[in-house]
């Protein structure tokens, strides 16, 4: 049965949450504080970037410590009567059981729109005369609505886990599904996830959908959406360096990886070594990186790498020797990644399909694309009976399907269970 990755291989406890261990600690320890009675500050005030572990932090913690967790997201009770209704009875009376309770009203930053009547002054009224611990969570603590508030907290900012952190959290999630994953594609998806724990997970759902393998060719085609800018101005310190020198320097500033660049040098290569003789030195020197490639792929040997930079780089800008000014000659870019690329009308069918998941789900198109769509993806790849039902709900066309789905196999049985 399918089941989101992101709540099957949630953190049980505090210790499984990746990242923020200063954070972390500062929080137990504020609870446990309560043992001794009410600290002076009633509130915890937890605060950064989206999709970083805040939310399952509390929730382990309450775990951990065997408290009844009483949790709500902020933004669906944005009256003063609605927050006193849920938050202010929960803080004022002991748990059903008799154990100790932790009250979390999340999503904070939902409450400081134009419906909201009185409900972040409610909260600072609960906050203040709470008898059991709160934890208040919100992207922007900093918002002008919450100067009264924080004051009356502890205020905990959450940051980005390193990638490295996210990488191992990856790999434990592969291992658990019988996964056997290159730790190059797990750290790709690291990376590209940029700290947003949550987001990794949902790509590596997506990606590794049907695969019992997965490598980095099929996660690396997804560095090359909107990098072209950078990779041009990298390119030109490479193919016009002075010193070998020079043109291994040029990677440093690359935001892409070195298999990626070595297809944008092998493809512009033609165009800026003009002299035979010098573009046959070019093509020798990367005809030698991509030996070196293909060792690292056998043995997975990450520092050969080295000799890869070095031929592609130093070797090929020290092979013009003859070529004479060429005047302006643009970049272009790699045939096998156009071919991976997203065209224009796919990402504008996206968009549409973005906007029908919004319609029905209440959220914003970013958030049916980036957090939403990969379930939906993963569906329709595994389970062609919930994918019609989705097709239904959705009122998803025929193109959508096609576009979601992402193979004839996977059309061809959403579309039989349509017809049942």
């Amino acid at each position: 049965m399918y089941a989101a990755w992101t709540v099957k291989h949630k953190p049980q406890s505090l210790r499984d949450v990746v990242g923020n261990s200063e954070g972390k600690e500062k929080l137990l320890a504020w609870v446990k504080s309560w043992e001794k009675g009410a600290p002076a500050k009633r509130a915890a005030f937890i605060y950064g970037p989206p999709g970083i572990g805040k939310t399952v932090t509390v929730e382990a913690l309450a775990k951990d410590l065997g408290m009844e967790l009483v949790e709500k997201n902020a933004s669906d009770y944005r009256t003063e009567d609605a927050i006193q209704r849920f938050a202010g009875l929960a803080s004022q009376y002991g748990s059903l059981f008799g154990g100790r309770r932790l009250i979390l009203l999340d999503e904070l930053d939902g409450i400081t729109g134009a419906e909201d009547r009185g409900g972040t002054g409610a909260i600072t009224k609960i906050v203040k005369e709470a008898m059991c611990p709160i934890v208040l969570i919100a992207n922007d603590a900093w918002d002008p609505r919450f100067v009264a508030l924080r004051s009356y907290c502890l205020m905990l900012e959450f940051k980005k886990p390193p990638a490295g952190e996210v990488t191992r959290h990856l790999m434990r999630i592969c291992a658990s599904e019988g996964i056997s994953a290159d730790e190059a594609a797990v750290k790709f998806i690291a990376q590209r996830s940029e700290g947003d724990v949550r987001s990794a997970v949902n790509d590596l759902q997506a990606l590794a959908a049907g695969r019992v393998k997965l490598t980095y060719d099929d996660v690396s085609w997804l560095a090359y959406r909107d990098r072209k800018d950078v990779i041009f101005s990298v390119l030109r310190l490479i193919f016009y360096a002075k010193t070998a020198e020079g043109a291994k320097r040029a990677v440093d500033v690359a935001d892409v990886d070195p298999d990626m660049l070595f297809l944008w040098i092998y493809e512009n290569a033609p165009y800026h070594l003009k002299d035979p003789g010098d573009l046959v030195a070019g093509m020798e020197a990367l005809a030698k990186a991509d030996l070196y490639r293909g060792r690292i792929a056998r043995t997975q040997d990450w520092k050969l790498t080295r000799y890869v930079i070095d031929f592609m780089t130093a070797g090929v800008a020290m092979a013009r020797q003859k070529t004479g000014s060429v005047g302006w000659v643009p970049f272009k870019f790699p045939e096998k990644l156009r071919m991976l690329s997203r065209s224009r009308a796919e990402r504008a069918m996206e968009n549409e399909i973005g906007a029908r998941i919004k319609r029905r789900m209440h959220v914003s198109t970013r958030v049916a694309a980036k957090e939403i769509l990969p379930y939906v993806r993963v569906i329709f790849q595994s389970n062609p009976e919930w994918a019609a039902g989705l097709v239904r709900w959705f009122d998803f066309n025929d193109e959508m399907v096609e576009h979601i789905a992402q193979g004839k196999k996977f059309v061809k049985a959403i579309q039989k269970q349509l017809l049942t």
